[in-house]
């Protein structure tokens, strides 16, 4: 169960920072994806979170492969369209349920 609330966590938490900023910018979603790029230390980070969520994405393939947990796949959008805070604890929950 902390699993799930570190994913729920990690879906509402950043989220209310992207909600804010876009609303105070008045930018939208492109403002938000040039905001990540204003200097290298942004950069870096976006960089940092890419790779770690291919890594994330290859490992989920990789089990999900041979342990037949099919579920543990909706891990996966969750770590592109929300992010690696919520598709990491998201994996480890549906991966720690018995598989049936």
């Amino acid at each position: 169960m902390i699993y799930l609330g570190l994913a729920i966590w990690g879906a509402i938490h950043p989220m209310y920072w992207f909600l804010g900023y876009m609303n105070d910018t008045g930018t939208g979603l492109s403002g938000l994806i040039d905001a990540w790029y204003v200097n290298a230390s942004t950069t870096g980070l976006v960089w940092d979170l890419t790779i770690a969520a291919i890594a994330l994405t290859v490992w989920i393939f990789a089990e999900t492969w041979v342990r037949k947990n099919w579920i543990a796949l909706v891990a996966i959008p969750a770590t592109f369209c929300i992010g690696v805070s919520c598709g990491l604890p998201l994996y480890l929950f549906l991966r720690t349920r018995p598989i049936s």
